[in-house]
């Protein structure tokens, strides 16, 4: 919440991706950075388990389909509210938790030298008036929707060859869902060939708009998400990608 003589100004850093791409390590390295930053997760906008639609050709629930996965509208008002508040809602209810953490240490000196970045940048702010508050929006589907597209002010996508993302999915041992009003959500495991009849195709579906090419592997940004910032993630350390971000991140803020 910013203090009443400073005027509040949100920054939506969001950060896409297919399902184990890194997403989620990435803007928990970035909320050590950022001062008083905090994560905002696409999955937790997934529908109730009941509501969640049945696949018509393979009969299994589809956790992956771009317009049934998400409450859409429901992420959207949450987004508004922070925007207005700077703060999540209070109702709001994060399942990531209850997931396993995969673990990508990076430098301690690193983060520090860029926390300090931003601690002086959030200091020259606030004495200009302004308090900055830094909110991570990750989410598998995350460029789907435009209106959720257009509240973004840094734009990321993470992306990760097919094969590492099968074999990385593989070895999740499943996924609590958001389901809001039960604090331990629903475990949802992988039946068999989901990831060929249902993950990967869901991921094509959303993202050939945005990438230009039916190698989604290696299209080139199409345009369609405006200033996309397009990170290969096995062609640089996290280390790299977090430099790459944070100077982004410095002039998107210095920019206004």
């Amino acid at each position: 919440m910013s203090e009443p003589s400073l005027k509040l100004r949100v920054v939506f850093v969001g950060i896409g991706g297919a399902t184990c791409s890194g997403k989620t390590t990435l803007a928990k390295h970035l909320r050590s950075i950022l001062p008083g930053s905090v994560i905002l997760h696409q999955d937790d906008f997934a529908p109730p388990q009941e509501l969640i639609p049945v696949h018509p050709v393979y009969n299994v629930q589809d956790w992956d389909d771009p317009e049934g996965a998400i409450d859409w509208p429901r992420m959207v008002k949450a987004l508004k509210e922070i925007r207005e508040t700077g703060v999540i809602p209070p109702e709001h209810y994060s399942h990531d938790h209850l997931n396993e953490q995969r673990d990508v240490p990076v430098e301690q000196p690193l983060i520090e030298r860029w926390h300090e970045t931003f601690i002086r940048i959030q200091k020259e702010h606030e004495k200009a008036g302004e308090q900055i508050v830094w909110v991570m929006v990750d989410g598998f589907l995350l460029y789907w929707d435009e209106a959720v597209v257009d509240s973004l002010d840094v734009r990321i996508f993470l992306r990760v060859p097919e094969e590492v993302l099968k074999q990385r999915r593989y070895e999740r041992h499943g996924y609590h869902t958001a389901v809001q009003s039960d604090p331990e959500g629903a475990l949802w495991r992988d039946p068999p060939h989901y990831w060929e009849q249902i993950v990967w195709p869901a991921y094509v579906k959303a993202h050939s708009v945005i990438l230009d090419g039916d190698d989604l592997d290696h299209a080139k940004s199409s345009g369609k998400v405006k200033d996309l910032v397009l990170i290969e993630g096995l062609e640089q350390t996290m280390g790299e990608t977090i430099d790459l971000v944070c100077e982004k991140l410095v002039k998107t803020v210095l920019s206004a």
